[in-house]
Order: C-alpha cells, then structure tokens, then sequence
C-alpha cells in the first residue's frame, strides 16, 4: 500500500465532507482493534449488511484491511452503501481504493465503485480525489471536466498530489481558471503551493504569495506551514527564516500548529538537538506542547537509536496528561525491540494493549523471542495469551507459538 505521508489540506475546509489521505486514513483505523470474526456477524457472504451506516462503515473498514479480492471488495462496499459523508465512510472507500489499486483490472473495479459518486454533484469532489489516490488522473480530469466548479478544481489539484502528478497540479491552476471562468481561492492556493513544495520547488511559493497579495487573498497559517515543510524537506534553512518573518509581516503568529510542523520537520532531518530547542522554546513561551508534538519527537529519538530519551519522552507525556498516538507506541516497541530492551518494551507493549492498541504481528512476534530468549516466559505468555483471543486472523499461529514456549 502506497504510504502517503501527508493530511489532506484540501477537504479540512469543507465540514462532513473531509478525506484524509491515504496515509492518515490506514492510520487512523490502526488506531481502533477490530477484530475480523466479530465485525463479518453482520455479514454473510457478504450479500448483506445490517446495522446503521457508522456499524457498517466499521465493519467494512476491519475486513477491508484484509480482503484482496476486487470483487469482494465491491459487493463489500456496495453492500454496506458507504458514503464520504461520513468520516468512517470516507476511510473505508479511501482503503477500498488503495486495496483495488494492487489488482491487475483496478481501472476497471475502482471505476464502478466510484461511479455513484461521480453522478453525484455532492460527491464529485471526493469522487475526484479518490481517482487520484487510484492513479487515474486522467479519469479525475474527465471528472472535473463533467462539472467544472471550485470545489471539483480543488479537488483536482489535490488529485495530482495523490497520484504523484505535481507538475500537472501547476498546469492546471494556471489554465482551468481562465477557460472555465473559476476563481481561486485560498485552499487552491495552498493546494498547488503543496504540490510543488511536495516536487522539490518549495521557491514557487514566493510568487504564488505575492500572486495572492495582489488578489487580496489572506494566506493563512497552512499556507505557511506548506512552505515550511518544503523548505525544511529541501534543507533551505534560510529560508525556512524567511518564511517565519513573512509570516509575521502578513500578521500571522507562530501558534501551535507552526511549531509541531517544525518539530515534524526537524526529526525528519534527524536534526533532534533542533527540535528539541523548538520543544523548550514553546514551553518558556507558555505554550503547551500536546500529544502529536511528543509523537514527533519520540519517532525522530527512536530513528536515531536514542531510545532512553524516547522513553523520558513518554513519561513526560504521561505527567501532562497526553495519550500517545498508537502509532508511537508501536514505534517505540519495535526499536526498544531492535535495541534488544525487551523489558522495557514489554512495558510499553502492556500499556498501548490497555488502550486496546496492538502493534502488528512481526513486531509483537520479534517482542515474544526476545522475552523468551532473555528468560522472561512468563511476560511473552502473557503477550501470547491477550493476542491470541483478540485477532482471530493469526489465532492459529499465535497457538503454535504459545505450544513452543518454554515450560
């Protein structure tokens, strides 16, 4: 599956109508144990689904996680009449998607399951995105085409995001608005801006700002957090500088937001002496760090072996109150793993399960080994036992591990 590292900047503007990215979406349903035996009681075969539509979403999004087959996928899909006017709506077709996307006729299978909502003028929007996601711009295009509006030439920048066609984002700003009479605004803006920071030609953004200052269109705080991200994914530190002081002069403040896309930016650097400055910097403003800055630096200390500070980091989270993303947990347990820190990864492992959060089966696999081969059989039981009645996916293989285990 196609690891899309970014949130999706252009549905956050239009409520009840939002689609993450790819990415955020596989995550977001990492974040919630399903288990695939107890979400299918609503199906049989999968020719009917019962219950409302959030109870359909749901269990559609748990056997989507694994099912490869297209043409389970759309009876699934169809069966459970998703719609991207829910968010769990919105994940499942996104996931539906991406899993169509492997099979040998996806043009075909993710036409007929998008084709509802390219009829839909409500819809076509979120149609256009997905095609994206899918790899078939040229179908988004004919899309827009169909129904030329804002929303649809919003969604068709962002498209060309979403299937790696950032140069066409560009042409297509320049030309739809001319022949299709469309006025920007801010979110085209900040969407094109994206894709040319998301290209390596994060200096586009200078002429889009003054483009926007002459057609009196306010950048706002994403605008800059765009061209932040660019310049930090470029290693253009003086600009990064420069941005910070056209942010002042357009009267927009560095809020919370501005520092976790640096902090983000600067661990993905590895430049953590950097982000940690940014961290005691927010903190002597009397500014609260929450939970997705501390993610941030727990991923970036983890990535470089610093796994004692990672550690400090999440107990500093615990005092303030936060909750780790699952995500972070799992990070943390995979690397103290690799560091051979069973223990502590145990700890971790016992805390994020509390949250009904469970890593992946390799992971907890490689923590099981460990704990056995340091002598610690009772805390890898322990694992064996509470995976093993949760996922009924691997229940046979975590059985055979827990027969192998030492008396």
């Amino acid at each position: 599956m196609p690891a899309l590292l970014f949130r999706c900047i252009f549905f956050s503007h239009f409520p009840r109508r939002r689609l993450s990215a790819a990415a955020s979406q596989l995550e977001a349903i990492d974040l919630v144990a399903l288990d695939s035996t107890s979400a299918s009681q609503g199906f049989k075969d999968c020719d009917t689904v019962t219950g409302d539509l959030k109870q359909r979403s749901l269990a559609v999004l748990s056997l989507l996680k694994s099912e490869r087959d297209p043409s389970r996928i759309l009876t699934l899909c169809l069966s459970a009449a998703l719609s991207p006017d829910h968010h769990l709506g919105r994940a499942a077709l996104s996931v539906a998607v991406v899993s169509l996307s492997s099979s040998s006729d996806h043009p075909l299978s993710t036409r007929s399951l998008l084709n509802p909502l390219i009829h839909s003028d409500h819809h076509l929007p979120h149609a256009i995105a997905l095609l994206g996601l899918a790899g078939l711009l040229d179908d988004a295009l004919a899309a827009f085409r169909s129904s030329p509006s804002l929303r649809s030439l919003n969604a068709l920048l962002y498209a060309c995001i979403l299937s790696n066609n950032h140069d066409l984002a560009g042409q297509f700003f320049r030309d739809f608005p001319v022949s299709y009479r469309i006025n920007p605004n801010i979110l085209s803006y900040n969407t094109v801006i994206k894709a040319f920071c998301g290209s390596s030609s994060s200096s586009t953004f200078y002429s889009y700002l003054d483009e926007m200052v002459r057609k009196k269109i306010k950048p706002n705080l994403t605008t800059f957090s765009i061209a932040l991200a660019g310049f930090y994914r470029e290693k253009r530190i003086d600009d990064v500088k420069k941005v910070l002081w056209l942010m002042k002069k357009h009267g927009r403040h560095a809020g919370l937001s501005i520092y976790n896309v640096r902090v983000r930016s600067l661990c993905k650097l590895q430049r953590l002496d950097d982000a940690m400055e940014l961290l005691r910097e927010m903190k002597a403003k009397g500014m609260n760090p929450n939970w997705v800055t501390y993610d941030h630096l727990i991923l970036g200390q983890c990535c470089v072996g610093n796994l004692v500070e990672a550690k400090r980091l999440l107990k500093e989270m615990g005092r303030r109150g936060l909750v780790p993303q699952a995500s972070c947990y799992f990070s943390l347990v995979h690397y103290l793993c690799k560091a051979g820190d069973f223990g502590s990864a145990l700890e971790v492992c016992k805390e994020s399960m509390e949250r009904n959060w469970f890593p992946r089966f390799s992971t907890m696999k490689m923590l099981v080994d460990g704990l056995v081969g340091a002598s610690q059989v009772e805390g890898a039981r322990e694992i064996v036992d509470k995976v093993k009645g949760k996922f009924s996916r691997n229940a046979e293989l975590w059985e055979k591990i827990k027969e192998n285990l030492p008396v």
